[in-house]
Parts: C-alpha cells; sequence; structure tokens
C-alpha cells in the first residue's frame, strides 16, 4: 500500500488510480478516480467533495492502480455503472469490510 498512498508522480511515470471509500458514519460506498490518491482522499475528509461531503470521515478500503488514464475511467464507469460487477469486488474484500478502522 505504500506506492498508494504516495502521488505516483515520479521517476517518468504516472499511474492513475480508481479507489474506493467506506463511510464510517454510514458505511456507504463511494468510487472514484484520482491522479494523485493521497490528495484525493485528502479533499474527501476535509469536505472538499460534494458528493461526500455529508458521509465523512471515509476510509480507503480499495484502490487500482492504472499507466493508461483512459483504462483507469472505464474501470471507474464500470464499477459505478454495473452493480454485478461491483458485487463481485466487494465479494473479494469480505474480509477486509469486516474490519473496523
Amino acid at each position: 500500500m505504500y506506492l498508494l498512498s504516495q502521488s505516483f508522480k515520479g521517476e517518468g511515470w504516472i499511474m492513475f488510480c480508481v479507489y474506493i471509500l467506506r463511510s464510517k458514519l454510514d458505511k456507504s460506498f463511494y468510487i472514484g478516480f484520482a491522479e494523485n490518491l493521497k490528495e484525493r482522499l485528502a479533499k474527501h475528509n476535509k469536505g472538499l467533495v460534494l458528493s461526500t461531503k455529508n458521509l465523512r470521515p471515509m476510509e480507503l478500503i480499495y484502490a487500482e492502480a492504472y499507466k493508461s488514464k483512459k483504462d483507469a475511467l472505464i474501470r471507474e464507469k464500470r464499477l459505478k455503472q454495473f452493480a454485478k460487477g461491483f458485487a463481485s469486488l466487494k465479494g473479494r474484500l469480505k474480509y477486509s469490510l469486516m474490519l473496523q478502522g
């Protein structure tokens, strides 16, 4: 998880992240895209993202990194649009979702 907490911009390469947050308030989920995951998570928890402003605090429960921005955006769209894909991913995260953090 070390790399995901860093900027990904450095040493001549950039990675794009698709991530899932869970609200510690009501346990709802948020799926998003970021070029800098650490900064984006901070914005969510400072209330600077309208769609999660009233769900704070948010915790990062999953992230995927892509070299291609287009691939990352397609993945984000699929997770948001297709309940089956998101349900499958939640099944893979069964024990992570049980952890209290």
